[in-house]
């Protein structure tokens, strides 16, 4: 592949500006008693209002990987890849409804992730471990597909070999380690108005190219028709239920990732919460641009056997090699965000959740921040092994898995946000039905696609695998909470604070 050289110079350029914006964080709002605690690393001592939550949010979940694979989706598979514009949709009055309450109640008693409240609503360590345990195991494949991402980019100018990742990951790790949390929010600003300049140039000026939107669509939809399996720019006959399905549980997970629950804890009140619920549909609407990307790959003549490389050819092709580079820059930025908040999620998780209800004992703040800037470092490397040794298509259809399984935490995070009525251990069974259920589903149709045809009484319904998972790990939830009710058997022990649910 041809090496651009002036778009790679633009590139490193950005690159190395976002690189020093993440050491000076550490500097940025420093406490006077310094980091020595989980509390100031991993959640920024909860100091961030509305705007630095926006962007720190919008970050962490519009990801490099959402800008390369969300237009692939498109250009692959035509519409029914656009469902995840209307799981963001659905994703945000459903954060106004939980999460403030569940900010509440972790701010109250200080707790850094939601198997922390799940552990203080039910006093189970089992049903603990088990929430914690699906976090850490999800945001893997997550992290490595950031990776993935970069590399796409790097690629697509030329560069080969395994030295530039393992150069990005290096630069990931000195900062987070360095700067904890504060470093993405201060990176997520810049890489959100590179963001917006990339995207707003894209669907003004390529349309303007190649002929106007009308001409875009015509030209994805008679190429759409010949693609294996065949698609269109609208949704098939027999897709809608599949579409819905994705659109509902890909919401659900959404708001319990751990990453999630890390952007959202460190927020400085609930009502910061409520206002960025209400502001963040402007990033759904910026992803609805970004999926016609897609489109316009196809519109544009780029051809590619990978469509993950769909945008990066499409920029290389259409733009100047300098703005291309700047666009490109914005791409791999947007992996540095979600991957550094996902690193620091996965590390709280194993230092309170993990190794804490293990060891059974409350181990110093020191103890805590010492421990988890390890386990950051170590869930990188892990993450990049995974993409330099093994195939990129294993870590997509890990992801798939990812967000079934953390779609299972429904009912003891959400439902335990209003509700006690529950027993723990209920909750653990109805948990390990839903993993196994949903797992069985992906891995029958071989880790390529989540969406399950469920032969109910004569009928098939193609539903995306995490819904009825879920359906069935409330059902269990349900039936064995009502039975352990009438054995009296130990319910657990509550020691959240009443009064943190009101309002």
């Amino acid at each position: 592949m041809q090496l651009h050289t002036t778009a790679l110079i633009v590139f490193c350029f950005f690159f190395l500006l976002v690189t020093l914006a993440g050491f000076w964080a550490a500097r940025w709002r420093r406490p006077k008693a310094g980091m020595g605690s989980l509390e100031e690393w991993g959640l920024a001592g909860r100091s961030f209002g509305t705007w630095i939550t926006w962007f720190l949010i919008g970050g962490d979940l519009y990801t490099a990987y959402t800008v390369i694979a969300v237009p692939a989706a498109l250009y692959g598979a035509g519409a029914m890849g656009f469902f995840a514009v209307p799981y963001a949709v659905i994703a945000y009055p459903y954060m106004m409804l939980v999460l403030p309450r569940l900010w509440t109640v972790c701010h109250r008693h200080g707790y850094i992730t939601f198997a922390d409240f799940v552990n203080g609503r039910y006093g189970n360590r089992w049903l603990t471990i088990a929430i914690a345990l699906t976090g850490v195991l999800a945001l893997m494949p997550y992290i490595a597909l950031q990776l993935v991402g970069i590399r796409v980019v790097i690629g697509a100018m030329g560069i080969h070999g395994e030295w530039p990742l393992a150069a990005a990951f290096v630069i990931l790790a000195a900062y987070t380690y360095s700067s904890g949390l504060r470093a993405p929010a201060v990176i997520a600003i810049v890489k959100d108005v590179m963001l917006y300049i990339m995207v707003l140039a894209a669907l003004i000026y390529i349309p303007h190219k190649l002929g106007g939107y009308a001409r875009v669509f015509e030209i994805a939809n008679q190429l759409l028709a010949h693609h294996t399996p065949s698609a269109t720019i609208n949704l098939k006959q027999g897709q809608f239920l599949g579409y819905s399905t994705l659109a509902i549980g890909s919401a659900i997970a959404l708001m319990l990732y751990p990453h999630t629950a890390t952007a959202v804890l460190s927020a400085q009140s609930a009502n910061v919460i409520r206002r960025n619920a209400a502001m963040l549909p402007a990033y759904s609407f910026l992803l609805g641009l970004i999926a016609l990307l897609g489109y316009l790959a196809l519109a544009a003549g780029v051809v590619t056997k990978d469509p993950n490389q769909a945008v990066p050819l499409l920029f290389l092709k259409m733009f100047p090699e300098w703005f291309a580079g700047f666009c490109l820059a914005a791409v791999a930025i947007g992996a540095l965000v979600p991957a550094a908040i996902m690193s620091i999620a996965a590390s709280n998780l194993f230092t309170r959740n993990l190794y804490g209800a293990l060891i059974r004992r409350k181990m110093l703040p020191e103890e805590e921040s010492r421990m988890a800037k390890i386990v950051s470092l170590v869930v990188k490397f892990g993450a990049l092994i995974f993409v330099l040794k093994l195939p990129a298509p294993y870590a997509i259809e890990m992801q798939l898995l990812g967000g079934i399984w953390m779609g299972q935490l429904f009912p003891s995070v959400v439902l335990g946000v209003f509700t006690r009525w529950f027993n723990p251990w209920a909750l653990l069974i109805g948990w390990a039905a839903g993993m196994f259920s949903g797992t069985a589903m992906a891995v029958a149709l071989g880790l390529k696609s989540s969406v399950y045809p469920l032969h109910l009484f004569g009928s098939t319904y193609p539903m995306y695998a995490a819904v009825p998972a879920l359906l069935l790990n409330l059902a269990v939830s349900t039936a064995l909470t009502i039975l352990f009710r009438a054995m009296k058997l130990n319910a657990g022990t509550d020691v959240t604070d009443a009064a943190a649910y009101i309002g």
